[in-house]
């Protein structure tokens, strides 16, 4: 039997629900499940790491580790955005530690199993695999990410791997 590759990989909503770190891209509104977060920093100064794909802006010190930094905008194929004060890093585990920027950080949410809705089905051209759900609050709908999917650690390459 073989899965449709746009299906979430968990098989039922129910299992989705819990914590939510929201946060802002553009004019939308994402979460990632706050088990997955280390920290939510400030901007840091970037070291450039040459030859990375676009939205890899390089690496940061933090507490004496190596860190990759992910521009969550970029990696989304969204515009570059000037970096503010409300610009964040957040720092995921996803089997390493790496730093996602975000326009935003918003508030932890908890978003009850019958809030979230799988994604919409799209047409072959978009890539739903790193969409968890559709997580409903209020008026709003929050787009929560599989992190993991989102950060393949291979895509990203071996920076951010040495020795701490």
């Amino acid at each position: 039997m073989t899965a449709v590759a746009t299906a979430p990989t968990i098989s039922s909503s129910a299992e989705l629900g819990g914590k939510y770190l929201t946060f802002n891209l553009d004019q939308e509104e994402y979460g990632v499940e706050i088990l997955k977060v280390r920290e939510i920093i400030g901007m840091m100064d970037i070291t450039s790491v040459p030859q990375m794909p676009a939205f890899i802006k390089g690496v940061i010190n933090l507490r004496g580790k190596v860190i990759p930094v992910v521009d969550l905008r970029l990696k989304f194929g969204l515009d570059q955005a000037e970096y503010n004060d409300q610009t964040c890093t957040i720092v995921v585990d996803v089997g390493a530690q790496i730093g996602v920027i975000v326009d935003t950080v918003q508030e932890v949410l908890d978003i009850a199993d019958e809030q979230i809705e799988p994604p919409p089905p799209m047409s072959g051209a978009v890539d739903t695999r790193f969409i968890l759900g559709m997580g409903k609050v209020k008026d709003d709908v929050k787009i929560l990410l599989d992190i993991d999917k989102v950060l393949a650690v291979e895509e990203l390459g071996q920076i951010g791997d040495s020795p701490a």
